[in-house]
């Protein structure tokens, strides 16, 4: 999408950025000053799919390539795009873009929602787990470490690897339910060199934020997380 609005003529793409950015709708994360800026994110539902638009204003990161600042929401689309080459399921890029305006940076990210899709949180809170059963609530830690483990095969650290991050469906296909887990939030996701690094601070982080899981559930999804890490690429 991003790649087809450069190829536009400067008063085309203006006014596809003005257009999303005048898209109001109800703030599901309050703006935040964080790096010297804002930034917030919105439910757009005034479409066929609901979407989520993340804006921002000034808010940045900096880096070797990018000593003056480059907006966040424009590393978070190569991580999505990145990672989506990586077999991991993650919010498909509606729109993604950013521009300067009177000095100061707005950027915008605009993503479809997830439909059917539960946080890992949600999952714990409220019924899922009990009406799905045990034998799935195993699949549920099983899929999450095979997610994990392709994540960081591809040298990529989550960077906020919390259960609110993390999201859970199910469904019955052929009368036998289905798990599927998704990423979101990969704002402060970054490649590493060795896949040791982010494998070790992904699985700590998502431990220290994971006072619902048992010791025996993440024995459970320790267990098959090291076996896909073990495993040949093709079989992972």
């Amino acid at each position: 999408m991003t790649e087809s609005i450069a190829l536009q003529s400067l008063d085309s793409f203006a006014g596809t950025f003005q257009c999303w950015w005048n898209r109001q709708g109800e703030w599901v994360e309050e703006p935040n000053a964080r790096r010297a800026g804002e930034s917030g994110v919105q439910r757009l539902s005034a479409h066929s799919v609901p979407l989520y638009s993340k804006r921002q204003t000034g808010h940045l990161y900096h880096s070797l390539r990018h000593p003056l600042g480059r907006p966040t929401v424009l590393r978070e689309q190569d991580a999505l795009e990145a990672v989506e080459r990586l077999g991991v399921r993650v919010p498909k890029i509606v729109f993604c873009s950013a521009r300067k305006t009177d000095g100061k940076w707005q950027a915008l990210l605009v993503t479809e929602s997830l439909e059917g899709f539960v946080s890992l949180d949600d999952w714990y809170r409220g019924d899922a787990r009990q009406r799905w059963g045990e034998a799935v609530h195993r699949q549920v830690l099983e899929q999450l470490a095979l997610t994990l483990s392709r994540l960081h095969r591809g040298h990529w650290q989550h960077g906020c690897c919390y259960p609110k991050h993390i999201f859970v469906k199910v469904e019955e296909r052929d009368g036998r339910p289905q798990v599927e887990i998704a990423l979101i939030d990969l704002e402060k996701s970054r490649q590493r060199l060795r896949v040791a690094t982010a494998s070790r601070r992904d699985l700590d982080q998502l431990r220290r934020h994971s006072p619902a899981m048992s010791p025996a559930e993440w024995a459970v999804l320790k267990a098959a997380y090291d076996k896909a890490l073990a495993a040949p690429a093709e079989d992972a």
